[in-house]
């Protein structure tokens, strides 16, 4: 199988962990599943693939997408980096992890941007939706526009997060044409995905990509976690010549998605020394 609309290629203040708050589970099923896909990025030919096309959850991986308007925004005019977004009290309420500055706070698009990226953050995702669009609902039927756009035939928004919402639903293969678009359009922005950590407002912060941490040449992108979607990540990596993106979702845990990433890119792009 081929991506053919992608093979143009390559062209908090205090950070509220409560992790244990799986109360905002909705959707309180376990995943019964798991799925994984592994693409060329140069070619857009799928290397592996297991379940890749069924239905699931996509928990963070949905803020790939809210990242992607966002730079879309700020390469519009609609956004600049330095832009401030109000912290309404529907963002502020957003568990578990958030910047938690308040609501009627305010931060900058930059650290949304990052928040996002490093730390998932869900006040973040929030602010960006409502500034934009003006609503989590008005945004997510954007995100579905431009899913359809970028050919995820299988994918439905519903909010900017990926908050438990049983609406919210995609497949390995979309999520893989959604990294290669990352790639593909954002080639600058997309370099944000390899940092491993964050200052906010002075505060150091790290982030939960363990395939970004333990893979050498690995460069992002997002990982994800709710009860019912598992354990959920979108990466990348590079050996210099070889681009690959893959997909992992509903693993058991975030250490089964990492080894099963790390199995799938030894396999295709190669061992790296130490491994």
């Amino acid at each position: 199988m081929i991506f053919s609309a992608l093979r143009r290629l390559p062209h908090l203040l205090i950070l509220a962990l409560t992790i244990g708050a799986v109360s905002v589970n909705t959707v309180s099923a376990k995943p019964q599943h798991q799925a994984f896909m592994l693409v060329d990025a140069q070619t857009g030919g799928v290397l592996a693939a297991e379940n890749s096309d069924m239905i699931m959850y996509p928990a963070s991986l949905t803020k790939m997408m809210t990242l992607y308007l966002t730079f879309e925004a700020l390469r519009t005019g609609r956004f600049s980096w330095d832009q401030k977004l109000t912290i309404s009290k529907n963002a502020n309420d957003k568990e578990p992890y958030k910047f938690a500055v308040g609501a009627g706070n305010k931060i900058t698009v930059r650290e949304a941007v990052m928040g996002m990226v490093v730390l998932s953050t869900n006040d973040a995702a929030t602010a960006i939706a409502e500034t934009l669009s003006g609503s989590e609902e008005a945004f997510g039927q954007v995100m579905t526009a431009k899913a359809r756009e970028l050919g995820m035939i299988n994918t439905v928004f519903t909010n900017p997060s990926g908050l438990p919402d049983p609406r919210q639903v995609t497949t390995a293969t979309d999520m893989a044409r959604l990294g290669l678009a990352l790639v593909r359009d954002f080639p600058e922005e997309y370099k944000l995905f390899a940092n491993r950590g964050m200052t906010f407002r002075g505060m150091k912060f790290r982030g939960h990509n363990g395939f970004l941490v333990q893979y050498p040449g690995a460069d992002g992108i997002k990982t994800g976690y709710t009860q019912a979607a598992g354990y959920n990540i979108v990466t990348s990596a590079t050996d210099g010549n070889r681009r690959l993106v893959g997909v992992v979702m509903g693993a058991s845990s975030a250490e089964a998605r990492t080894n099963l990433m790390i199995a799938l890119f030894n396999q295709y792009l190669g061992p790296k020394p130490g491994q």
